[in-house]
């Protein structure tokens, strides 16, 4: 497959075409008993998980992975011996080591599952190296890097996917395929979120079990080595686009509509100080700390088309996991807090329905089609589905369903919202990163194209 990489190489000046015809392909197609040569860069929990999809599947060579740490090396070479794949290449000598991963020819594909604020940096540099990016949410941290997906991609005509798994989970493509029938008629209003208790994950000594400790940054394990450094920097939803993401595909953002401003607010910030006093007591070092996220952040976002998007982000209290679903149109919503649905003129007036007849009547014809193979795949099995549609793009070649465009307006939320709420809940305007081609690009077919 050294021949596509050549090809995009010299197909630079068409990338901009994507935007208007988003199916293209501008590198050759594989052919049926061809494989995908994926790498991986970023094995902790999250690439091990991907790395466990792509295991299972029988159209992908592992060639390369990329971790700092040398233990999540060893675990993911374990785990690809005993699915009886051959070794692969391994790079582990520094933060940088990954673009020595991007110069091998063999790298077809490249899956990114790091800290957040490596996603762009190493989505851009396999772009520039010809090399088929699947990245982890969020996508960027900053307008500045919103626009580098774009740019790069246009400019090398490489594509790139967002790896928002919560796009395919079942009953989100239930009600999207009820929003494509007109179920709902004219949209108008929509909720969503990040509402997920994620103190445990935010603070972890490696001493005590796993969600017990009070320690990050340097003293910390996992996730809390680097994510919870997020809450103490920055006031923003810094992670929007799990409830984002399914209602953009709804709304047609990018393709027919887009976002045009945003005003946002943040509620005091005592939440994970309150945790570290619970388990480390008041005299522990971090309960010092001055944390700067506001413990629930609201975003509200207006579209060309006139509809509303209400966005929460509330990961630093006590509360149960949930995205915080509502799509609402002229003709009834569906909300996913109560499981609950109301349709004029089929709902008994005033009352809701409950959920479940009308998700199973509607169910996505992916999920009928592929649901069996979603097994254990993670996350309700919306994993295999989001790893899927990467391969499949990839061995296309063509623009994948949530594309450079879509990562970056769904990241940019980010950004726009610190913005807004540092400046008491000012308007933000979202920039256009199609320059105006949004009104031309067709709505992506979900109920034919996903694959």
């Amino acid at each position: 497959m050294n021949k596509r990489r050549n090809f995009i190489k010299t197909t630079a000046a068409f990338g901009a075409a994507s935007m208007v015809v988003p199916q293209m392909s501008f590198g050759s197609v594989l052919s049926a008993n061809e494989k995908v040569n994926v790498a991986l860069i970023g094995v902790g929990l999250r690439g091990t998980n991907h790395l466990n999809n792509l295991l299972k599947r029988s159209d992908v060579n592992i060639v390369a992975i990329c971790d700092v740490d040398p233990k999540r090396i060893e675990i993911a070479l374990d785990l690809i011996q005993k699915a009886s794949f051959k070794k692969p290449k391994v790079f582990t000598n520094g933060d940088y080591a990954y673009r020595d991963l991007l110069e091998l020819k063999e790298v077809d594909a490249v899956v990114i599952s790091t800290p957040w604020l490596w996603h762009t940096r190493m989505t851009v540099d396999a772009m520039k190296a010809g090399v088929f990016a699947g990245v982890e949410v969020s996508a960027a941290n900053t307008i500045e890097e919103c626009w580098d997906l774009v740019n790069t991609h246009e400019e090398t005509g490489t594509h790139m996917m967002l790896l928002e798994n919560v796009n395919y989970r079942r009953d989100i493509m239930a009600v999207l395929n009820m929003v494509k029938q007109n179920v709902f008629g004219e949209l108008v209003h929509f909720r969503c979120g990040y509402q997920h208790d994620l103190r445990f994950v935010k603070f972890n000594d490696g001493k005590t079990p796993y969600g017990n400790g009070v320690e990050f940054g340097e003293n910390a394990i996992s996730e809390a080595k680097w994510r919870t450094l997020h809450s103490v920097k920055r006031n923003a939803d810094v992670y929007p686009t799990h409830g984002l993401g399914p209602i953009a595909a709804m709304a047609d953002i990018n393709r027919g509509n887009r976002f045009t401003s945003l005003t946002s607010t943040a509620t005091k910030a005592i939440g994970l100080h309150n945790y570290i006093v619970e388990k480390g007591g008041g005299d522990h070092p971090n309960a010092k700390v001055k944390f700067k996220q506001g413990d629930v952040i609201t975003t509200t976002v207006e579209t060309a088309m006139g509809e509303s998007i209400i966005i929460t982000h509330d990961c630093n209290l006590p509360r149960p996991y949930s995205l915080g679903f509502r799509v609402q149109g002229a003709n009834g919503l569906w909300e996913v807090d109560g499981n609950r649905i109301y349709i004029e003129g089929t709902s008994e007036p005033h009352r809701w329905d409950q959920a479940n007849e009308w998700l199973e009547k509607y169910d996505h014809p992916l999920w009928q089609k592929y649901g069996e193979y979603a097994t254990g795949a993670g996350h309700g099995g919306m994993d295999f589905f989001v790893m899927n549609a990467f391969i499949e793009s990839a061995k296309r070649n063509i623009a994948p369903p949530i594309d450079a465009y879509d990562a970056a307006a769904w990241s940019a939320v980010t950004p726009l919202s610190e913005v807004s709420i540092e400046n008491n809940g000012a308007p933000q305007m979202f920039p256009d990163f199609t320059r105006g081609l949004w009104e031309k690009r067709t709505p992506y077919n979900w109920m034919k194209d996903t694959w």
